[in-house]
């Protein structure tokens, strides 16, 4: 089977990540992959293909910016794309992020519903697909919901337009780009946001929920860490306001002296408006010293009222750190009590006694552990796609 990943972005952020071990998990099992992207330089070019267009970013961010037009640019990059699948000839193409001031959209679903010949996954990792303009509107919520959110109450965010909207337009175009596949499936990366699809018009679809994964082969020593005591731990790539720092400052007011908040990814403004007693670090990129920053901790927060799975969690649990999360989104269903708390969202109070709940319970990091790898394990992410992208096709290629 051949199989072509197509995403904003391969090795950096959660996407990237998540594209490159299943391209790698599917190798593995015999399969011909390619990944397919449009921004930055992948720290390994094996499988890979850049479609990158730096004069095409730049109109297309521009025309972001000033019409609201994203997603319609891009055309050049998009046709270097095209003549790519030509020549690779997947069974399957799997579409990640779509978004990025990388991809003209309705020229792609108009050549993929040509060919129907192949199959079609998607795997949404927001809600830009089912919004007008806007990436997540779950935080701000939708002015007008009509089979999608059309209007968001707050347009202004990723991705920006700073001059026009036209949200109704790009509504009606996505809905049009988007319906008419003969062999296409949805895939969500939670529950909660399957149930929000399902409301929308792409349930003309089969939809499944498949949790991303991680590497457990990176979080084999976790037994060996010696945890600080009292020591509560916080990690964002990007610290906007759905990430909710403010909340971690409000708890920082009410903390007992013995605890100690360590808050990693922030900016440099950022850390210099913090309290005494919480420790700003900036965004970490190297892997272990991450994980050991988990490992160490007593409990890991996730304070965050907008998500779509939330990885960061996971990373903790795999560490060997139980959580407290707050009850918005796709969080709380990340976690059960065996590992961790689920919190009302901006109880600061319920948030204290939460934290003192679970380092009281000292909480074994092999239970951690162990509940998070039964149920986001790379390896299962990785079966999980095969055996979709093996439903109801007659005709794949045999694996080498």
């Amino acid at each position: 089977m051949k199989v072509m990943f197509i995403n904003l972005v391969v090795d950096y952020g959660s996407t990237g990540k998540v594209v490159r071990e299943l391209a790698d998990g599917l190798k593995a099992k015999g399969h011909e992959v390619l990944i397919a992207y449009g921004r930055k330089q992948a720290k390994n070019d094996i499988n890979t293909f850049n479609m990158s267009d730096s004069i095409g970013f730049y109109s297309h961010l521009l025309m972001t910016r000033l019409f609201d037009r994203h997603g319609l640019h891009s055309t050049s990059a998009t046709k270097k794309l095209i003549n790519k699948i030509i020549q690779f000839q997947p069974d399957v193409i799997h579409l990640h992020t779509l978004h990025g001031y990388y991809l003209n959209y309705p020229i792609l679903m108009d050549y993929l519903k040509k060919n129907s010949n192949i199959k079609v996954v998607w795997t949404l990792h927001d809600l830009w697909a089912i919004s007008g303009s806007v990436a997540h509107f779950s935080y701000y919520g939708c002015k007008i919901w009509d089979e999608g959110c059309v209007i968001a109450n707050n347009p202004r965010i990723y991705p920006k337009s700073s001059l026009f909207l036209r949200e109704e337009k790009n509504f009606n175009l996505k809905k049009a780009s988007f319906l008419g596949f003969k062999d296409l499936t949805i895939v969500t990366v939670s529950d909660w946001q399957k149930s929000l699809v399902e409301k929308s018009f792409l349930n003309a679809y089969p939809i499944v929920r498949i949790y991303n994964g991680i590497d457990f082969d990176k979080y084999g020593n976790i037994n060996h860490i010696y945890k600080e005591e009292n020591t509560i731990f916080g990690a964002s790539s990007d610290w906007n306001e759905e990430k909710n720092l403010k909340d971690f400052i409000k708890l920082a007011k009410i903390l007992p002296t013995k605890y100690k908040i360590t808050l990693a990814g922030l900016s440099k403004s950022q850390i210099k408006s913090l309290p005494s007693n919480i420790k700003g670090i900036t965004r970490i990129f190297d892997e272990t010293s991450l994980i050991k920053l988990y490992a160490k901790s007593s409990v890991f927060l996730n304070l965050s009222l907008q998500e779509t799975m939330g990885l960061t969690t996971v990373e903790a649990l795999a560490s060997g750190t139980p959580v407290v999360v707050y009850d918005q989104t796709a969080v709380p269903e990340i976690i059960d009590e065996t590992v961790g708390e689920v919190v009302k969202a901006g109880d600061i109070e319920g948030l204290l006694k939460a934290i003192e709940k679970v380092i009281e319970r000292n909480i074994a990091p092999k239970v951690c552990y162990e509940f998070a790898k039964a149920r986001y394990n790379v390896k299962r992410m990785v079966s999980d796609y095969e055996k979709l992208f093996l439903t109801q096709r007659k005709t794949l290629r045999p694996l080498k």
